[in-house]
């Protein structure tokens, strides 16, 4: 662990002063009819989607993910959405990383989207499976070669060791994908979060935000809707 010199004392108040100043949303908002909205979330997930890439947001696909270890620390992190579907929600990531360890014994998880420009926010909350190996498989071969070599030149949120070089690790990490382009890593996994609820919030510059929520009904494979405050 490296030690830090103590920062300067920071004016009372000032630092709130500047947050309170800071502009939340983009200046044209889109408008939201829940009437007209799908009678499934993945319908109305991938419109606003589309709608974001449309709108120039960056990385519209990357999602905050919060898992909750069995002693009950929060963990939040930022990953990748990689699919979308009656099925669940995907991501992926190490197995033995602080997230799959989370999942191991705790195997629910919440998914935060947000996109500030179109004043838009999802939020996913379910149970967490593990998809087949096969499919991780597949989704570790399909990412590009910098991706696979920087999964193996060290153990995922593994403190860095002082004589570690990180330029040298992905030096020859690169070789060993490249002498290796079929082999995937088994520790790469898919996970897919079965949503118990999923919450589309619009936001409006009078505050009147429109958020709908989607929960499943008693029938198999419907969803029921509530409208909530603010």
């Amino acid at each position: 662990m490296t030690a830090h010199p103590t920062a300067s004392p920071v004016a009372p108040g000032a630092v709130r002063r500047r947050l309170r100043g800071l502009p939340s949303f983009g200046a044209e908002l889109p408008t939201f009819d829940v009437a007209a909205a799908p009678a499934v979330p993945e319908a109305l997930f991938l419109e606003w989607l589309e709608h974001a890439v449309d709108a120039g947001v960056l990385a519209p696909h990357a999602v905050t993910v919060s898992t909750a270890a069995a002693s009950g620390e929060v963990s939040a992190r930022v990953v990748i959405l990689k699919d979308v579907s009656d099925e669940g929600w995907v991501f992926a990531g190490q197995a033995t990383s602080p997230k799959g360890r989370d999942l191991d014994e705790n195997p629910r998880a919440a998914l935060t989207f947000f996109w500030p420009a179109v004043g838009r926010q999802v939020r996913v909350v379910g149970d967490v499976v593990r998809r087949p190996a096969d499919e991780a498989a597949a989704d570790f071969l399909a990412r590009p070669p910098a991706a696979r070599a920087a999964y193996l030149a060290g153990e995922q949120s593994a403190p860095m060791a002082p004589s570690d070089d990180l330029s040298e690790a992905l030096a020859a990490a690169e070789v060993e994908a490249a002498a290796h382009p079929d082999d995937a890593s088994p520790g790469w996994t898919l996970w897919s979060v079965r949503p118990v609820s999923v919450e589309f919030w619009q936001a409006d510059h009078s505050r009147a935000h429109v958020r709908l929520r989607y929960r499943p009904s008693d029938v198999a494979g419907e969803w029921s809707t509530d409208r909530l405050w603010p």
